[in-house]
């Protein structure tokens, strides 16, 4: 029998959760989608510690040269860690602007 290229098995799960992820968030009421976006900046937390990992890259140890992989790697650390950022701020004004809908607003006297 012949083994499953680790490519295929990759994008297989990848596209599985795809699937898994529309069907979790489209099936989420309207009132838990405030605890959704807090979970949703916890992710993207960790991805920017991961961005930050990729954007801090360096050559293995003996490497003279850079090398174009290293390079890329950077940038793609630096472009993720940019749009986590982005990600999280933007969660937090939407969590902010959700919770203030169920404040009690205050009568004008």
């Amino acid at each position: 029998m012949e083994a499953v290229d680790p490519t295929v098995f990759r994008l297989a799960i990848f596209v599985l959760a795809i699937f898994v992820g529309y069907y979790v968030v489209w099936s989420v009421t309207p009132a838990l989608h405030t605890p959704l976006m807090a979970v949703t900046n916890a992710i993207s937390s960790v991805i920017i510690v991961g961005a930050l990992l990729a954007a801090a890259a360096h050559p293995p140890t003996g490497d003279e040269s850079t090398g174009a992989g290293v390079l890329i790697s950077k940038g793609a650390g630096a472009i993720a860690a940019g749009l986590a950022a982005v990600n999280i701020f933007g969660g937090f004004l939407v969590t902010q602007r959700m919770l203030a809908m169920y404040k009690k607003k205050e009568r004008a006297k």
